[in-house]
């Protein structure tokens, strides 16, 4: 999507980043990747939830300041449903929270 990674996995003793990404506006994005092999118990976005959330959220003003990154930001969820042998499918969920 034009995006300009920036991190991936990033980890801290407070949890990970899957990714950190600048997108073309110059928003920080912190992406949280969830990957299935179905999605028979639902899509792997509904994982994250509100506690999950939180604590993107705390661990993303650790990497803002570590960075010395200032400006807007955006969370978002990508889910992938990998099945051996198929094609993934990948939904991406744009400001997800």
């Amino acid at each position: 999507l034009g995006m300009q990674v920036l991190d991936r996995n990033w980890r801290c003793r407070y949890g990970e980043l899957d990714v950190v990404a600048l997108d073309t506006d110059s928003t920080v994005v912190f992406v949280e990747v969830k990957t299935r092999q179905t999605n028979r118990f639902g899509e792997p976005s509904e994982a994250v939830n509100y506690a999950k959330a939180m604590r993107i959220r705390r661990l993303a003003l650790l990497w803002l300041a570590e960075q010395h990154r200032y400006g807007d930001l955006r969370f978002d969820v990508v889910s992938v449903v990998k099945a051996p042998g198929l094609l993934a499918a990948v939904t991406h969920l744009r400001a997800a929270f």
